[in-house]
């Protein structure tokens, strides 16, 4: 039996998602710009999962873009909201200026600052983390004082290694006073909470964190807010050009509306934090020494990242996978990587914990069996590999 706990990388699509998308490949494939009955017909299903996709974030559906991944509606947000203030480009017609962003983020922000730093002269600045990872809103509200030509602040609500949440609430209400625009990348967050959308300027996620498919990515937009396009076509009202993606549009409608009730009891939300921390507790009981980063702070409920000191997480993984269990060593899109994670060196994690951190993240169908399998073989691996370095280092 496969355990997936792997859940912030991706979910599994459920069955009425798969069967929403393969109703449109084998019968509604038409163009939905063709003014024909078929095509104004699945434009009317794009509209209608646009609606359920606006809902799910408490918005109305002219406020949503559908774009390609979460990824492109997070350059779309801030490479394409700094555009639209004339910051960038060769028709630029104000300095670069700055973005305030955190050394946590995911990596689509991180490189993203990093190549709007080298190729347009934008500077970034780092907020400033409290002990348990989250921003410092003293910090944030002196870099914004001290910094006039601030364009945007960009912090995630919930990181995607850890599970840690940001104060974002109180992040946008700071930079509303000040005029400076906010986004949050919403990408772990949206479909496993409630999510109200209001208080923000820009925010972005992904339905394939929540049993949608991949190959969507939603970016809301408040009103008067602008961003220029990054590809340009008649589509999405000039925001974002290219044929859409209709099957995977319409299968992120079925999961908005799949997640919107489960999200109606509250008690689902209790429910999957218990099976977390009970999974967190057994298998302390089982490997005393591991250490649960971001456990001192608030956390999503379904995320837990955990350091086993002195051991590699790629031999743990590798393991693991053996014996059919699937985790991550942090973000999917960093996979490969021998380096310790950007996001615990920013928490300060020491290097013999962080090279050996495995994340485990569940879903809303993850079942208590499953963890308490998990346990056990998780236990199995660790003590194998540590017998393993014992018969290495013994003379």
């Amino acid at each position: 039996m496969t355990i997936y706990l792997d859940n912030n990388a991706t979910t599994p699509p459920p069955e009425p998602v798969r069967a929403a998308m393969a109703e449109m490949l084998a019968e509604h494939w038409h163009n939905p710009s063709s003014i024909h009955r078929p095509g104004q017909g699945v434009r009317h299903r794009v509209e209608l999962a646009r609606k359920k996709l606006a809902e799910l974030i408490g918005a109305r559906p002219r406020q949503i873009t559908l774009c390609g991944s979460g990824t492109e509606a997070i350059d779309l947000a801030i490479r394409g909201s700094l555009l639209a203030q004339g910051r960038l480009g060769g028709a630029r017609k104000r300095e670069p200026g700055a973005i305030v962003t955190t050394r946590v983020e995911h990596v689509a922000i991180r490189d993203l600052a990093g190549a709007l730093e080298k190729e347009e002269g934008v500077r970034t600045l780092w907020a400033d983390l409290d002990a348990s990872g989250r921003a410092r809103i003293d910090a944030l509200r002196e870099a914004l004082d001290a910094t006039p030509d601030v364009a945007l602040v960009s912090v995630q609500w919930a990181n995607n290694e850890t599970g840690i949440v940001q104060p974002v609430a109180e992040i946008a209400a700071l930079c509303r006073e000040r005029g400076v625009l906010f986004h949050t990348d919403a990408t772990q967050w949206v479909g496993k909470m409630p999510t109200d959308a209001a208080p923000f300027d820009l925010l972005t996620y992904s339905p394939h964190k929540f049993h949608g498919p991949k190959g969507v990515g939603i970016l809301y937009c408040r009103p008067g807010v602008r961003t220029a396009p990054l590809i340009h076509g008649e589509q999405e009202l000039g925001r974002r050009g290219g044929t859409e993606n209709v099957p995977g549009i319409i299968g992120a409608g079925v999961a908005a509306d799949l997640a919107m009730a489960w999200l109606a009891d509250p008690a689902n939300i209790g429910r999957g934090r218990a099976l977390r921390d009970e999974f967190e507790s057994n298998l302390r009981r089982a490997i005393p020494d591991i250490v649960v980063n971001g456990a001192a702070g608030d956390r999503l409920w379904n995320t837990s990242s955990v350091g086993f000191p002195r051991l590699e997480a790629e031999a743990i993984l590798l393991l693991l996978s053996e014996q059919g269990l699937c985790a991550s060593a942090g973000a999917a899109c960093a996979s490969g990587s021998l380096e310790p994670s950007p996001v615990l060196k920013a928490l300060g994690v020491p290097p013999e914990v962080a090279h050996g951190t495995i994340r485990f993240s569940l879903s809303r169908v993850t079942t208590r069996d499953e963890l308490g399998r998990a346990v056990e073989v998780v236990a199995e691996c660790i003590g194998r590999l540590r017998r393993s370095m014992a018969a290495v280092a013994r003379p």
